[in-house]
């Protein structure tokens, strides 16, 4: 019997009776990160990475979490577990699984790329290697981040000084953060729409962020005239939107790097920019570990696994309700 499963309710170690990230409710739930289709409402008992704790709190509200930190080992019925850094969100971790010798580690998300918020990848030695794909595919090589906040930056100033509001869009948890912290706020103030406003409140006991101001009903159209404002994508075309005046509109995505994906975001601008590992970064990131087996799980699973085998590794799918972030559904988060 394999170390790790999958079953209806998710990925199931039978020998210490707990889930990874499961999608049903569960009693006892290891899990990867706070983002919604990894942290789910329901089960009895969370355990996770220590900032990730006031994450899934925030998100699911009065819960049983324990709140571990990267590299601390603890055993339940003799399995070793961990939590490593994934470099997804903050807080984002992979989960190592060990028991008589042999190893598995769950991602959940990850990217290689450092963001300047979460701790960066590491990699982790193992016999198998449970791996999402988002970007697996060779079209997706990310450009250096530094040049994409820096375009984001010019493209704020250029609109400050045309009077033009900005209004930058991304998910509430970790893009917008990770758009924030590379602002240039001698440009001009940076406005939040409440549902990015609290999730950064959450966050910034832990990372030092520039600050921001929340958009009221008292926020007048003159008061962030000029300034930037940050939201989550499904704002686009809402009543909220509409009391901004005139707006000047970004996405950030690694969708982005698709042609029309800009057209069908209906957005002026676009910026390429992601939370998961793109092609290299895949590859990079499952040779370091040194693994034999290769499961994918939600991204390009049947087209990523079959070059694997090509490559030699002993690679396999297995289907998850875990949503591979798509150009429809990152605008919702």
């Amino acid at each position: 019997m394999p170390l790790l499963e999958f079953t209806s309710k998710g990925i199931y170690c039978k020998q210490a009776d707990v889930y990874l990230d499961p999608w049903r409710g569960v009693d006892k739930a290891i899990i990867s990160h706070g983002h919604s289709d990894h942290a789910r409402w329901g089960s009895k008992h969370y355990i996770t990475h220590e900032i990730n704790v006031p994450i899934i709190q925030h998100r699911l509200g009065k819960i049983s979490v324990t709140g571990k930190k990267y590299g601390e080992t603890f055993s339940i019925n003799g399995v070793q577990f961990s939590f490593h850094p994934a470099g997804h969100v903050p807080g984002s971790a992979q989960i190592r699984v060990e028991h008589k010798g042999e190893v598995w580690v769950f991602t959940g998300d990850y990217k290689t790329q450092i963001d300047g918020i979460s701790t960066p990848f590491e990699p982790v030695k193992c016999n198998t290697f449970i791996t999402e794909c988002t970007f697996g595919l060779p079209v997706f090589q990310w450009e250096d981040p530094i040049k994409v906040h820096d375009s984001i930056n010019h493209w704020w100033a250029q609109n400050q000084a045309e009077k033009t509001t900005s209004l930058l869009m991304g998910y509430s948890l970790g893009k917008i953060q990770r758009l924030l912290k590379h602002l240039d706020p001698s440009i001009g103030k940076i406005y939040t729409h409440g549902a990015t406003e609290q999730m950064t409140q959450v966050l910034r006991q832990f990372i030092d962020f520039p600050e921001t101001e929340l958009i009221t009903r008292e926020t007048t159209k003159k008061a962030v005239e000029g300034n930037l404002v940050l939201a989550p994508p499904a704002v686009l075309g809402s009543a909220w939107v509409k009391k901004l005046g005139q707006l000047s509109t970004v996405y950030a995505s690694g969708w982005m790097a698709f042609r029309g994906a800009r057209r069908r975001r209906a957005v002026d601008r676009a910026f390429v920019l992601s939370d998961h590992a793109d092609w290299q970064g895949l590859l990079s990131a499952i040779k370091a570990t040194g693994c034999e087996n290769v499961i994918t799980t939600h991204g390009y699973t049947d087209l990523f696994a079959q070059y694997l085998r090509e490559q030699g590794w002993n690679a396999r799918t297995e289907k998850t309700q875990y949503e591979a972030e798509t150009l429809e559904t990152a605008a919702t988060e």
